[in-house]
């Protein structure tokens, strides 16, 4: 019996560092997605929370696998769970069906099952707490809280803060056919197009040629779509012979991200804009000109 609530013990510790890891690794879904559910005004506070809660989870995971603090993290990580349940509760309500953010973008779930995860934690949390044995009664150590305190501030060492003027692409955080993505993170290509500009279809039409060639390697690819005349996204796909995830922008926006004229084709990385291409398209990917 103790060898199984020892296993559960761990099972639930490492529930919430396994949590805190996902986010880690993409901070920047979270973050939008904090944004999108209205626990955060805009992006700049949406990191910090980010991190507050990354910290939180990775504590309350090595709380939980000491036995002097297990009762206390346990019972705490219970509340926290009933305050997010709530959360998750009023967006399954309101019909969202998107991922939530819980497990970043490695474990898409939706409010209604991540709602789920919660009470079975809840219930594993329950049990554990009532079947093992209190833990001898000591002071907490001023150590610890300083440990505590360190592993809370180094979130923002170990993930930090996007330094810099202004990101261009900021405000584009959904696109149709992908739904959220964060452009700060990793490689990604964002072409800018009007949709009746045969500049622009013609570029389309090359770069979906070279993604049926290229096929899983070819880099992700999103297209920001300025509609001017009466051409559609479905009429500019049928034409041009791709299905690229996209998002409308303004007439400000547009002209803010073309040269003289459109096309224009950006490679941003971890956030930075590090090239961009107005002509020979082909000549850049096939060739790798982007790597130079």
């Amino acid at each position: 019996m103790n060898q199984l609530l020892f296993g559960l013990r761990l099972l639930y510790a490492v529930s919430f560092l396994f949590s805190a890891y996902t986010k880690y690794v993409s901070p920047g879904y979270f973050e939008i997605s904090l944004m999108d559910q209205g626990l955060a005004p805009d992006r700049f506070w949406a990191a910090q929370l980010t991190r507050f809660i990354v910290g939180l989870e990775v504590l309350l995971g090595l709380y939980l696998l000491r036995s002097r603090y297990f009762k206390k993290a346990t019972l705490f990580s219970l509340l926290l769970l009933f305050v997010f349940s709530l959360h998750l509760f009023f967006l399954w309500w309101q019909g969202d069906t998107t991922n939530c953010g819980c497990f970043g973008e490695m474990i898409a779930l939706t409010p209604g099952s991540s709602l789920l995860k919660n009470w079975g934690l809840m219930g594993l949390a329950t049990l554990i707490y009532f079947k093992s044995p209190a833990p001898e009664k000591t002071s907490y150590k001023i150590r610890d809280g300083v440990l505590s305190l360190i592993i809370m501030a180094s979130m923002w060492w170990v993930m930090p803060l996007p330094q810099g003027a202004a990101f261009a692409f900021e405000s584009f955080t959904h696109f149709e056919g992908a739904g959220r993505v964060d452009l700060r993170s990793g490689t990604k290509y964002v072409a800018v197009f009007n949709l009746d500009c045969e500049h622009c279809q013609a570029a389309a039409k090359t770069i979906g040629a070279l993604q049926q060639v290229q096929g899983a390697a070819f880099p992700e690819f999103f297209v920001l779509f300025y509609k001017e005349g009466s051409t559609s996204v479905e009429a500019f796909e049928t034409l041009t012979q791709t299905h690229f995830p996209y998002h409308f922008i303004e007439v400000e926006q547009f002209f803010n991200l073309i040269g003289d004229s459109p096309p224009r084709i950006y490679k941003i990385v971890d956030g930075k804009v590090v090239q961009f291409w107005d002509t020979d398209f082909e000549t850049a990917f096939v060739l790798g000109e982007d790597q130079k």
